[in-house]
C-alpha cells in the first residue's frame, strides 16, 4: 500500500502530497495548512476496503 496521496489545495491550485496514516480510522478529518499558500484546510481522508486511500480538501 502506498501511504501517500495527493489532493489539489483549493486556496492556491497546487497538488500536495500527504503521508498518509490507515491506523487512524478509515474515514479521518483535519485541518492542515497548506504549505504552498499557507492556507488551512479541511482535509478528509477516507481508505477503502484494500487500504487505498482518497483525499478532498475543502478551504476552512
Amino acid at each position: 500500500m502506498d501511504e501517500t496521496s495527493e489532493y489539489i489545495c483549493p486556496s492556491c491550485g497546487e497538488s500536495i502530497r500527504l503521508y498518509v496514516d490507515p491506523s487512524a480510522g478509515a474515514n479521518q478529518d483535519y485541518v492542515e495548512d497548506c504549505p504552498v499558500c499557507c492556507r488551512p484546510n479541511v482535509i478528509h481522508v477516507m481508505f477503502d476496503r484494500v487500504g487505498n486511500a482518497s483525499i478532498a480538501a475543502d478551504s476552512e
